[in-house]
């Protein structure tokens, strides 16, 4: 959008129209303090070259994950992605389309996003799934909501294993809505089932599991879902890494109720941490009950197959008071990245991302225990993610591992660092970061 300046007229007559006198009385609600005070002290006039080339100037000075040897995790993914999926992202009928309000000409995204709620319920292993939302964080904290929604009891269980940012994001959803949160601890880095069993009864209404979890981790599934489902009408959240499920179990094989995560990792770049998007599904008896937009596939007035979004049941459409959600909006190009991504890489292809991010991480850790004061932090099985033990503080660790053009870790404890292996990381590179490791450890 341009800039358009207005005229000394221009703002005497606006200010007449709202009845003030000048500019001043219009911001008399913003305390004197926050304003600013005197010129805005810009600097001179630059041409479109000089501005261009002092924004690049200081762009350079970012290091991407392609400028460094990156084993940063913790939810964002540094996964490959096949030129194709910017090209035809990038195409402008995708690009620069608007919410497909109009099905008569929005066929080409809303064929997409049918064929991404197929995908995903393919992945899952579940019966319907939605046009995804704003990230995984939210797509937590909705699907808690829809099961209050259906089972109108108001307790949510939560692990001590779940992403942090996941339960900032949880709290701020339901801190108003009269939910509350308990916390279930954890034991050698996965959740304490027998903690989990004893506080199980008829109020809990939902139990979030986070697996692989945030460090990494993977719970035993199986033996979860058989505690939350001992107590009748209690609605089991998996919240899942989409790569994994090519290798693991589908939520559905242990009767997850609602299966949600974090989709980034499907053909998406990193995006210094956004935008992401939130995949959603569930089974078929709630789909009345989901968040957000559904595209569903019917047949024309010449009986031609075609799509159009349905039980949109958003603010936009209905009272407010009766969504199903009012911060909903899907993320149509990064699920059309995901899409794309899906289907280029087929079955087997995903497949070989997440037995080669698997191997490789294990390889990594392997190579990392041998090193003198360091030792992996938990013996429960991993997929691409581990936590170790460091002999110096973690910050220090990773502060040290830069100038070597390493991107060391994710620090989650004074001397615990969390590493991220993908199918991206050739044997040379693990190997180097073993001996960097093994050098600014001082060891």
């Amino acid at each position: 959008m341009p800039y358009i300046s207005n005229t000394d007229r221009d703002r005497r007559e606006m200010f007449d129209k709202i009845g003030v006198k000048d500019f001043d009385e219009l911001i008399q609600a913003i305390p004197e303090k926050f304003r600013v005070k005197g010129g805005l002290k810009l600097d001179k006039a630059m041409s479109e070259l000089e501005i261009t080339n002092k924004i690049k100037s200081q762009t350079c000075k970012n290091l991407s994950c392609g400028s460094v040897n990156s084993f940063l995790g913790a939810g964002v993914y540094d996964h490959f992605i096949p030129a194709a999926v910017d090209s035809i992202v990038s195409r402008p009928e995708f690009y620069s389309a608007y919410t497909p309000y109009q099905a008569e000409v929005s066929q080409g995204t809303l064929q997409f996003i049918y064929e991404y709620q197929t995908m995903i319920c393919e992945l899952t292993g579940m019966e319907i799934a939605n046009a995804s939302m704003y990230d995984g964080a939210s797509a937590v904290a909705e699907a808690i909501l829809m099961a209050v929604r259906k089972n109108k009891r108001e307790k949510a269980i939560l692990p001590a294993t779940l992403n942090p940012e996941f339960v900032k994001v949880i709290k701020a959803y339901t801190e108003g809505v009269g939910i509350e949160l308990l916390t279930v601890p954890s034991k050698g880095g996965v959740i304490d089932l027998q903690a989990l069993k004893g506080m199980m009864d008829e109020s809990i209404g939902s139990v979030v599991l986070q697996s692989p979890n945030f460090f990494g981790n993977l719970e035993d599934v199986h033996l979860f879902s058989e505690i939350v489902h001992s107590s009748e009408g209690c609605l089991l959240i998996a919240a899942v890494d989409p790569i994994s499920l090519t290798i693991l179990n589908a939520p559905a094989e242990y009767d997850a109720d609602i299966v949600v995560g974090e989709g980034q990792a499907l053909g998406n770049s990193m995006y210094m941490g956004g935008p992401l998007f939130g995949f959603f599904a569930t089974k078929l008896n709630m789909a009345r009950q989901m968040p957000g937009r559904i595209v569903g596939g019917t047949l024309d007035i010449e009986g031609k197959r075609a799509f159009a979004l349905t039980l949109q049941a958003r603010e936009q459409h209905i009272r407010r008071a009766k969504a199903t959600s009012n911060i909903c909006s899907n993320q149509s190009l990064c699920t059309l990245a995901a899409t794309v991504y899906m289907s280029l890489m087929g079955r087997e292809g995903l497949k070989e991302v997440a037995i080669q991010s698997a191997q490789k991480a294990h390889y990594l850790a392997d190579e990392l225990a041998k090193v003198p004061g360091i030792s992996l932090r938990y013996q429960a099985p991993f997929f691409k993610e581990f936590v170790i033990q460091t002999p110096l503080p973690a910050a220090e660790i990773i502060e040290k591992m830069l100038p070597r053009g390493i991107y060391a870790g994710v620090k989650v404890g004074k001397n615990e660092l969390m590493i991220a292996v993908t199918e991206k990381k050739q044997k040379a590179e693990m190997d180097e970061y073993v001996k960097a490791m093994q050098e600014v450890s001082n060891v």
